[in-house]
């Protein structure tokens, strides 16, 4: 898997060294608590310092996160709501669910910063950023033809990716295919599989087939 910024490497030194301090850029995506649909999608630093982690948000948001217990992934917030931290994303971010939101945190922020380039089809998206890129076969509801929508792929272990895509309407926003759902960033996500195939509606307006190759790669 192509290392996509220094800061995943040194991230994961992090949590594995408690003394250690240091923060990065980030991407948030931030979810209702019970919810599979957001549409925040917005810049954020996440750091840590000697198991204490804090994430500013863009938006003016900050989570101070206080360890709690002998069991790691625990925490409770600067008003001493509690706090647990998934590892779901793998390497390619983190989790906290928190009593009224969940914060998705990517390393890679890409999606947030998009730049055109006539001589790459599958612009904003490039192997400099991600591990491999493609044009999704997308289409509206109910319409049989087919366009093309261009889309960025970070995989990570168990057959598991996030896809980050750029919609007809110009608006990116990431498909989440984790080994026990689907949900999207951005969008509500229905998915059925056919055959090698997902199919992904997108808040019942827009329909996108994602390949089980694009997601597993080989």
């Amino acid at each position: 898997m192509k290392q996509l910024i220094s800061g995943t490497a040194l991230l994961l030194v992090l949590a594995a060294t408690p003394s250690f301090a240091d923060s990065t850029k980030a991407r948030c995506d931030i979810y209702p608590a019970g919810s599979d649909h957001t549409d925040m999608m917005i810049g954020c630093t996440f750091s840590q310092r000697q198991g204490y982690v804090t994430i500013t948000r863009d938006d003016g948001e900050t989570h101070e996160l206080t360890p709690v217990g002998d069991q790691p992934g625990n925490y409770n917030d600067q008003h001493g709501n509690p706090v647990t931290r998934e590892n779901d994303l793998r390497d390619q971010g983190l989790i906290f669910r928190l009593p009224t939101e969940s914060i998705y945190v990517y390393w890679n922020t890409a999606a947030l910063e998009p730049v055109a380039d006539e001589d790459n089809p599958t612009a904003p998206f490039s192997t400099a950023d991600y591990d491999a890129t493609t044009l999704l076969r997308c289409r509206a509801v109910g319409e049989t033809q087919t366009g093309n929508c261009p889309a960025g792929i970070l995989r990570m272990d168990g057959g598991q990716a996030s896809i980050v895509v750029r919609s007809q309407a110009g608006e990116l926003f990431t498909i989440n295919f984790m080994s026990d759902y689907i949900n999207a960033t951005n969008r509500k996500a229905e998915a059925r599989r056919d055959g090698d195939t997902w199919i992904v509606t997108i808040d019942d307006t827009d329909v996108y087939e994602v390949p089980l190759a694009a997601i597993e790669g080989g």
